[in-house]
C-alpha cells in the first residue's frame, strides 16, 4: 500500500508515493528518498530499530557438560539445552548463552554479573557449594580475606566458572 508524501523542500507540486510502512520497528528509522536533484533523508524517529530489540549475551566454554552442571547445580540457574550449547535462566528473566568453543580461552574480564542482596551471605553459600573466589592485592583492587572488595556503597567478588570465565557476585549497596 503507498501514500502521498510531501518531499520536504520540493514544494506541494512534488509528491511521491512511497510505501506505508506497517512494523512498528521501521517507525524509529531514516527513510532515504532519492529525489531528482539530492537525496532526502526523512526521520520518522528517534532511535534506530536495534534499539528496539531483544538482546542476549553469550560466552564459550571448553567443556558444555561441566558447565552444565556448575551452572544447575553449583549456582542453581535454570539451563535449557539447545543445539547450539547451553542457555542460562538468570532470576530476572534474563537468559545468557554458553556455547562449546574447542580452542576457548578464558575471558580476562568478567562475562557474568549476578546482583545479590548480600555479598557476605552469598560468598558464605557458594563456598559452601565449592566456588573459590579470585583475592587481588593490587593498587586498583584489593580484596578482603574472603575475596570481596569493597568501594563505598558497592562490593563485588569475583570467581570462576569450570572454563576459567571471570563471574562476579556484586552487592550495589551496604546493608
Amino acid at each position: 500500500m503507498c501514500k502521498p508524501l510531501t518531499i520536504p523542500g520540493t514544494g506541494d507540486k512534488q509528491k511521491r508515493l512511497l510505501p506505508e510502512v506497517t512494523d512498528p520497528l521501521a517507525s524509529n528509522s531514516t527513510l532515504r528518498v532519492k529525489h531528482p536533484k539530492k537525496v532526502i533523508a526523512l526521520r520518522t524517529g528517534d532511535k534506530p530499530m536495534i534499539a528496539k530489540t531483544g538482546a542476549f549475551s553469550s560466552f564459550s566454554v571448553n567443556d558444555l557438560n561441566q558447565a552444565r552442571s556448575f551452572y544447575s547445580q553449583t549456582l542453581g540457574l535454570q539451563t535449557a539445552e539447545t543445539a547450539e550449547g547451553l542457555e542460562l535462566e538468570i532470576a530476572d528473566g534474563t537468559k545468557v548463552f554458553v556455547y562449546p568453543k574447542p580452542n576457548h580461552v578464558p575471558a580476562t574480564f568478567t562475562v557474568l554479573n549476578f546482583k545479590v542482596k548480600s555479598i557476605e551471605d552469598t560468598v558464605d553459600e557458594l563456598k559452601q557449594r565449592g566456588v573459590r573466589f579470585e583475592r587481588y592485592n593490587d593498587a586498583a583492587i584489593k580484596t578482603d580475606p574472603r575475596g570481596i572488595f569493597w568501594d563505598g556503597d558497592m562490593a563485588i567478588a569475583w570467581f570462576k566458572d569450570p572454563a576459567g570465565n571471570i563471574l562476579s557476585a556484586l552487592q550495589s549497596s551496604k546493608r
